[in-house]
């Protein structure tokens, strides 16, 4: 079971002190905490680190209590780097334990989000006797090196 918004704040405002204080905050700073939950995501998402994140259209819309589908791996970078984020709201300095553990784990997730460019030979390589003269097409070279820009999960981003 994936963890919550909720559930991510909470842990969130634990790790900055405020875990006694959790049932004394009022609806709006819980909605506070979300809201910079979304907007932290969303950066993360236009970063190209895809976690699946329900990223709401509007700050209006979604509810704290909304299950996200963030995979296990991810929730500790979540929950620190949130931490991170609020504490100058509520007036609390973070510890450099916290702050060394949040680069880890946002460390660990960019290593899962990113892979290395696959290694294409440029287009003036001669085929070679190894490709067929029906794949070549009567072209001595190799194809051109694709560049393509990834969009996400959708594929690559076509111009027109």
């Amino acid at each position: 079971m994936a963890y919550t918004r909720r559930q991510f704040v909470e842990a969130a405002l634990t790790e900055i002190g405020l875990a006694s204080y959790v049932f004394d905050l009022s609806p709006e700073q819980l909605e506070y905490a979300r809201r910079r939950l979304d907007a932290m995501m969303a950066d993360w998402n236009g970063k190209g680190i895809r976690l699946s994140y329900p990223i709401p259209a509007s700050p209006e819309q979604g509810s704290i209590n909304d299950e996200t589908s963030v995979p296990d791996s991810a929730n500790e970078a979540i929950i620190l780097n949130l931490a991170l984020r609020l504490a100058p709201s509520y007036g609390k300095a973070v510890m450099l334990e916290t702050r060394i553990a949040a680069k880890g784990a946002y460390d660990t997730v960019l290593q899962r989000a990113t892979a290395p460019i696959e290694q294409q030979m440029p287009g003036t390589m001669p085929a070679g006797a190894g490709n067929k003269y029906w794949r070549v097409a009567d072209d001595p070279f190799l194809e051109p090196p694709v560049d393509p820009v990834e969009t996400g999960p959708e594929g690559v981003l076509e111009f027109y």
